[in-house]
Formats: structure tokens, sequence, C-alpha cells
């Protein structure tokens, strides 16, 4: 049985904090940052063209994802009293450690030097892949928010929340 998002405390703290605002500007953000460099390395190895604007475009990407992983953070202790691994997120938080890890390693490997822009650039599409799947859970768990709390779901939807993601 699904057990909602949310507990009626949970929902007005959610509601009430402005760290929901911060989530709703940032995740949009992020997406048309990602976009932008995932056409950029798509284009380096495409064409061999813009190797270092796509390099550089990946620290950007990985920067945002920073910011929007603290704010997040901080927003899950505000509704959830958990900096991380509430119930509600628990697979979309490992998901995105993931994420993390893969953008974290390209930065190293950018900062370190001694590796190809290709593969630099594998690594970072490998990322972005992760980042992908990261962002369809999410946008998941959104819309079951959104069906909750106008009464459209039912105790009978099957609970996805304990089910690995499809890495």
């Amino acid at each position: 049985m699904t057990q909602p998002l949310y507990t009626p405390e949970q929902r007005i703290k959610r509601d009430s904090t402005v760290w929901t605002l911060v989530q709703g500007i940032l995740a949009p953000v992020q997406f048309l940052v990602f976009l932008v460099s995932l056409g950029l390395v798509l284009r380096f190895f495409w064409t061999g063209e813009g190797e270092e604007t796509a390099l550089i475009s990946v620290v950007v990407k990985t920067v945002v994802l920073y910011i929007i992983m603290v704010t997040g953070c901080i927003w899950e202790k505000v509704v959830y009293d958990v900096y991380l691994f509430a119930d509600a997120f628990y697979w979309e938080d490992m998901v995105s450690m993931v994420v993390m890890i893969l953008h974290t390693a390209y930065v190293a490997m950018w900062w370190h030097g001694g590796f190809t822009p290709t593969e630099q650039l594998a690594l970072a599409l490998a990322a972005y892949f992760t980042y992908v799947i990261n962002a369809a859970q999410y946008i998941l768990k959104l819309r079951r928010a959104r069906l909750q709390s106008a009464g459209k779901t039912t105790d009978a939807t099957p609970d996805t929340s304990e089910m690995e993601p499809a890495v």
C-alpha cells in the first residue's frame, strides 16, 4: 500500500518553506544547463569542434548540480527532519548519490588532466544518463504527490518507493 509522501504537518512545512521555491526554480535551471551542455558534448562527439566549451559546460552543470543538491538537503531537513534519505525520497536520493559521484569524478578527471577530451566527455555522458534517470524519478514522485493531494490516488496504488530504480 502506498504511503502518502507527506503527513499533514510535512505538507505545511513543504508549503511554507522558501526552500520549496528554491528547488522549484533550480530544477528547471539545472535541466536547461544540462540540455545546453549535452548539446555541446554531442556536438564535440559529432564534429570534433568545441572541445573546451563542452568540457567547461560539464563543470558548470556540476556546479549547478551541487547547488541543487545542497539546497535539496536543506529542503529535506525542513520537511522530513533528515538531510538525506527520507523514506519518501530514499531511492531518488540513492540515485542522486550516483549522479553526484559521476559528476564529481568528471571534475576530478578534468582538474587532474592526463585524460583525453573523449574520455572525459564519455564520463560526462554516463553522468548525464544517470541524471536523466534521477530527474525522471523526481518528476514521477512530484506527479504522485500532486495526484495524492488532489485525492486521485487510492491506497490500492502499488508502493514503488521500495523498488530499486532501473540503473
